[in-house]
């Protein structure tokens, strides 16, 4: 069966409050008008055409928040940039602030963390990285002006937000499938699989790559001839020359 991978994207509104100046500014918790909410988000169903957009000023935020958690309730796995510490906590926090319960487990893949772990770039932004990688780039846009206007529900600039968010989404996609044979990820694509496939990508194009070895075990190594991933059975090779004697502690 087909895994379901979900790439997410959210943008939020800023939290407001009451202060005296601009720099070195600490808020204290009376001074805090509203808190920072989420205001739309897009999603995308790794290998479907379909890229999913809502909004707050297409529907309540209550149901914004319910089709977003629908979508994760389905997946097996989740796709985003730096959405280990960002998008998914942001959206845990409006699921429970709904009313709604955790969703269904999932395996989170982090492209950020990625990036961070396995490369070096001169930036780890997703703009840099996409233009670097010739994915594309980032939708441009004015700035915050962008946020204040979609926040005065200014139809004009709902509709960049929504180019904007949706556009993050395919890069985020086009960089996960650049990279996918680099990732060292916890989601395997043979939970899915009947037959022996890539565990980054779920391809069957993978050829026999020479032995693993451990201080007593030996295991057959593959390398995937389309993401180029390299990955080991999980079978042991009957092998003398492996076997080794290890003191006996007393």
């Amino acid at each position: 069966m087909k895994p379901k991978i979900l790439v997410i994207d959210i943008e939020t509104a800023p939290a407001s409050g009451y202060i005296w100046k601009l720099f070195d500014v600490n808020i204290s918790l009376s001074q805090l008008i509203d808190t920072s909410k989420v205001i739309c988000f897009a999603a995308k169903w790794v290998g479907d055409k379909k890229v999913i957009f809502h909004s707050n000023q297409e529907d309540t935020h209550k149901k914004m928040i319910k089709k977003a958690w629908d979508l994760f309730n389905k997946a097996d796995a989740v796709i985003g940039y730096n959405s280990k510490n960002f998008d998914c906590k942001i959206l845990n926090k409006e699921f429970i602030l709904s009313g709604f319960p955790p969703p269904a487990p999932y395996k989170h893949i982090d492209l950020l963390q990625t990036m961070k772990n396995k490369f070096k770039f001169m930036s780890n932004k997703l703009d840099h990285v996409s233009q670097e990688l010739g994915i594309g780039k980032k939708t441009s846009h004015q700035g915050f002006e962008l946020w204040q206007a979609c926040m005065n529900n200014d139809t004009k600039a709902w509709k960049l937000m929504k180019k904007y968010n949706i556009n993050d989404v395919k890069l985020t996609e086009e960089l996960y499938d650049k990279v996918k044979g680099w990732l060292k990820t916890t989601f395997n694509f043979n939970e899915h699989s009947e037959s022996m496939v890539c565990p980054n990508c779920g391809s069957h194009n993978v050829t026999k790559n020479g032995t693993y070895k451990s201080p007593t075990k030996a295991y057959q190594k593959y390398v995937c001839n389309d993401c180029f991933a390299h990955s080991k059975s999980n079978i042991k090779i009957p092998n003398r020359k492996t076997d080794t004697l290890r003191p006996i502690v007393t």
